[in-house]
């Protein structure tokens, strides 16, 4: 091919191509004119981007209202309970007595097994028992089913987010599903692994029932125990507990405190799939009949007599964090030897990053309505808080100053004890905090609704996405709607309670945009852009067929010539 035509079949296509983005837009051109000449370009504004269709959300379930009531059960007082969605008086009923001292109809309102804690034998004679069995099994949250394409049992952290996990459950009978229609998982499944409470001087029995696939232990971090075949790690005290198998953890605590448990086989990997939990000896005193696990939304609905003694109501929260890259290997297979293998020798937790940031196992919106702090003016509430996450926790309580009274289970020196707004706390360390709301411009600065965030900003994200992470609020009653969510000031938070948010579909601000200003552009429609494509081939075709009816048109011309210089 000579240069002169491949020249033309270039010009050719250069030239209808210019044609095509001048038609489609003239500005584009121009700008780029503008810009190649020195001169100030001008492109004009892009059209919005269709409003994203949401999801139909409901922001606060009333499935069971009368749960938030305050009950008598079996002559224990349970507190009423503020949250949108409560954990249900029943199981916190059950948790007081025991499974064995409770009523035929009471345990059926439950999925508690039978034996999942036995209360027996005061043995001081102060009106509490003292020898306390506990049952806890394993369980996995949003696996890979082999039945079906969706994720059993399910568990929410925040609106269409389901990373996988594993948790420490009470033990309890029947489906881990709500029912065959509904895959959800049941009240007793969820995050965080629920938290331990047992009393100082009581004979303790904990029974690890491995219900997994893979083998697992408990490690009583900072709980008084004995240290042959009892201290979970397989590498110094005992052998892994494997599956179908089971393991009897002995103790009697002696010293009171906010301590933990949690799984040390391949520690790094298994706490960070979920198997943690806080773990609380409380003080002795008598008839101190204590709410063993405290299942739900933070609030400890029976607080023990101690407790209560300085405190009108207690919370535990408890903070995590999820990395997709490790918790979602359970959703990629249903094999244990390739599950096993990714996790053990592939995942690097030293490359891994937290992408989900949790408080009692919800991400925001959905702390909103199970993990407020609900509070009275001049009053104490006690805050149990472990980090389980494996970074720095900065909380940060606005409009409140609160009280550190220990650390990891040990009391502070009254003389001693901080009182601040942000509190910086390690991995698996504990603070017990009092806070007080006297409106004296110190420990509160008055009645409303004030926000509560772990102050590393990567925390207060899902996913990247703000907000989100382990954001709650401190709220005054006062400020509560019927729903036991906080009336605020104008602000629309519906948006929040769509998976379409979180899925990064919603631009900024739209909670509080009615009028669309910070709305998304609209992109280039690709089938423009295929129209562009094809005009340039279009032009493309048409240098090539030019560049035929030249050669045609030489051959031709050339073929008369030689004719006619024969004839001649």
């Amino acid at each position: 091919m000579k240069k002169s035509s491949i020249i033309g079949l270039v010009l050719s296509a250069v030239v209808l191509s210019t044609i095509a983005l001048f038609i489609y837009n003239p500005y584009f051109v121009y700008s780029r004119f503008f810009e190649y000449t020195g001169m100030p370009g001008y492109e004009a504004p892009p059209t919005t981007k269709p409003k994203v269709e949401l999801s139909e959300q409901v922001m606060c379930k009333e499935d069971y209202p009368e749960w938030r009531k305050e009950y008598t059960i079996g002559g224990m007082e349970i507190q009423a309970s503020d949250a949108c969605n409560p954990d249900n008086p029943y199981e916190v009923a059950a948790f007081v007595r025991g499974t064995n001292n409770v009523i035929m109809p009471v345990l059926m309102q439950t999925q508690l097994a039978d034996d999942a804690v036995i209360k027996t034998d005061d043995l001081d004679g102060d009106g509490d028992p003292d020898n306390i069995i506990i049952r806890v099994e394993v369980a996995e949250l949003n696996g890979r089913s082999p039945d079906g394409p969706g994720f059993i049992p399910g568990f929410e952290i925040a609106p269409g987010v389901n990373p996988g996990a594993w948790v420490f459950a009470p033990k309890s009978r029947g489906m881990s599903t709500v029912n065959r229609d509904d895959l959800q998982a049941n009240h007793l499944l969820r995050l965080p692994s629920a938290p331990i409470r047992v009393e100082a001087g009581d004979n303790v029995t904990l029974i690890l029932e491995n219900t997994h696939y893979f083998p697992h232990s408990i490690h009583l971090h900072g709980v008084d125990h004995m240290f042959s075949n009892n201290d979970g790690v397989p590498q110094t005290s005992e052998r892994m507990t494997m599956p179908g198998e089971q393991h009897v953890y002995k103790m009697k605590p002696r010293h009171a405190g906010t301590m933990m448990y949690h799984c040390h086989v391949q520690v790094q990997v298994h706490m960070m799939m979920g198997l943690q939990g806080i773990f609380v000896v409380e003080e002795n005193r008598p008839n101190n009949w204590v709410q063993t696990f405290n299942v739900g939304a933070g609030k400890v609905r029976h607080p023990s007599v101690a407790v209560l003694e300085d405190y009108a109501q207690e919370y535990d929260l408890h903070y995590q964090g999820i990395d997709t890259s490790l918790n979602n290997m359970i959703q990629t297979s249903n094999d244990p030897r390739q599950l096993a293998k990714k996790m053990n020798r592939v995942y690097d937790i030293t490359d891994g990053t937290d992408d989900y940031f949790m408080l009692n196992g919800r991400s925001f919106p959905y702390t909103l309505r199970e993990s407020l702090i609900t509070v009275e003016p001049n009053q104490h509430t006690k805050l149990r808080v472990l980090n389980g996450t494996p970074d720095v926790i900065a909380l940060h309580l606005h409009g409140h100053k609160a009280t550190i009274t220990a650390y990891d289970g040990v009391d502070v020196n009254p003389a001693a004890r901080i009182t601040r707004d942000v509190y910086d706390f390690a991995s698996a360390q504990r603070l017990d905090l009092d806070l007080y709301t006297k409106d004296d411009g110190l420990h509160s600065y008055g009645e409303g609704v004030w926000l509560t965030h772990d102050h590393a900003e990567r925390a207060i994200t899902t996913n990247g996405i703000n907000p989100g992470g382990n954001v709650s609020q401190i709220v005054y009653r006062k400020y509560l709607n019927k729903n036991a969510m906080a009336n605020l000031e104008g602000v629309n938070i519906m948006p929040y309670f769509s998976p379409e948010y979180y899925a990064g579909e919603l631009p900024s601000w739209s909670a509080s945009d009615p009028f669309g200003y910070w709305d998304d552009v609209a992109g280039r429609n690709v089938s423009t852009f295929k129209n562009i494509v094809l005009v340039v081939v279009l032009g493309m075709l048409f240098g090539v067929l030019f560049l035929l009816f030249n050669a045609l048109y030489v051959f031709f011309h050339d073929m008369a010539v030689r004719l006619k210089g024969e004839r001649s």
